[in-house]
């Protein structure tokens, strides 16, 4: 089994200008912070970031907020931005876009990418903006938007416990939209806040398995 293990500075040298880039979290709640960090540091420019939200902005931004702080996000797709005012003064300044999505929208979208689905039908957006541009379609006399799957080219994630095979194990509300995650990009970089050696965690607490992993980085806080 080849080693997984590499630096968050090689992390974010993967992660080329202009990519696509899950990010996972709830209000920065399990984002990996080592990773943005890193992106931080080598200055990153021109991505689209699928995610919940844009974390925190002000003096002290956490999670994707940094990203946005730093300038290195051309386009958010996210659920919402109310936490991160800089995303508003950005946006109204012309130098962000922003795509919201309806939180459940935006999940099943993520899932139907992993899947390899061809869409989502959902009612949610019906007669509103978010139905602008897309497929209606009528069945069983209730009307749905097609949303189609969302995929990106990495996928950040944050780990509680994971193995050096790169099995993961979320605690808690850092659990969200991580695994997901997992499934719909074609390269997974998980941040452990604790590495251990294969078979220490339990198989029934495996949340992410390890087919899924490209890459783990350590030392996530």
């Amino acid at each position: 089994m080849r080693d997984k293990i590499i630096t968050a500075s090689e992390a974010a040298d993967m992660v080329k200008d202009g990519s696509t880039v899950m990010i996972g979290g709830f209000m920065a709640c399990g984002t990996p912070e080592i990773i943005m960090d890193a992106l931080v540091e080598k200055g990153t420019k021109d991505i689209t970031v699928i995610a919940n939200d844009a974390g925190t902005g002000g003096e002290k931004p956490t999670g994707i907020g940094k990203l946005v702080s730093n300038g290195s996000v051309k386009k958010l797709v996210v659920s919402h931005i109310g936490l991160n005012k800089d995303v508003a003064k950005l946006m109204n300044e012309g130098k962000i876009e922003v795509q919201l999505v309806p939180q459940g929208t935006l999940a099943e979208q993520i899932r139907a990418g992993g899947a390899g689905l061809g869409g989502v039908l959902t009612p949610t957006g019906i007669g509103t903006e978010v139905a602008e541009g897309k497929e209606v379609l009528t069945l069983n006399g209730k009307e749905y938007l097609l949303e189609m799957p969302l995929k990106a080219d990495f996928a950040l994630i944050r780990g509680s416990i994971v193995d050096k095979a790169g099995n993961v194990y979320y605690h808690k509300t850092t659990r969200n939209f991580n695994p997901m995650m997992a499934t719909a990009a074609a390269t997974v970089i998980v941040a452990a806040e604790k590495i251990v050696e294969i078979g220490e965690i339990d198989p029934n607490y495996v949340i992410t398995p390890n087919i899924f992993v490209d890459y783990i980085v350590g030392g996530e806080y």
